[in-house]
């Protein structure tokens, strides 16, 4: 009795060795596929580690941007977008309307909707400023004119 007992429980624990194993070596191997160009160097941390953690680097930064102005660096929203982006056929950034963009496979495939571009651009655009907001009919330096304005008891 003791002794298929032990069988047993060897022949279950090569199995699951055997599906664990498995499933390890193919775990870099799930997910979509990206074409990333790496000429420009390394990203800011390994890709594992982007994959796992990026959601709270960009919101540890957002904190950094807006509550103490500390703006560009390696960790930024630009500094992604410059790496990242990815061109059409014509030669021109894809926006987040297109499944191709970077963002956007991923975010997809996960079923994941960013908020990102409901402020910001989804391409490099050094026209949009450090910030990359898209303030449709207004910009920053306006908008901040407008705070101080009213905060110094004035009308905007």
């Amino acid at each position: 009795m003791t002794f298929r007992l032990i069988r047993l429980v060897a022949v279950l624990a090569l199995a699951l060795g055997g599906v664990l194993g498995s499933a390890a070596g193919q775990a870099g191997e799930i997910g979509p596929k990206i074409a990333i160009d790496k000429s420009k160097g390394q990203c800011v941390r390994p890709r594992d580690e982007m994959r796992r953690t990026h959601m709270q680097l960009l919101k540890h930064r957002r904190d950094e941007t807006m509550y103490r102005g500390v703006r560009g660096g390696k960790v930024s929203l630009r500094a992604c977008m410059e790496c990242h982006a990815v061109k059409g056929e014509d030669g021109k950034f894809l926006t987040v309307k297109s499944p191709k963009h970077f963002c956007r496979v991923c975010h997809d495939y996960a079923a994941v909707k960013p908020d990102c571009w409901d402020c910001h651009v989804s391409v490099p655009d050094a026209a949009a400023g450090q910030a990359m907001l898209k303030l449709p009919g207004h910009s920053m330096h306006a908008e901040a004119s407008g705070l101080v304005k009213y905060l110094q008891g004035g009308k905007k």
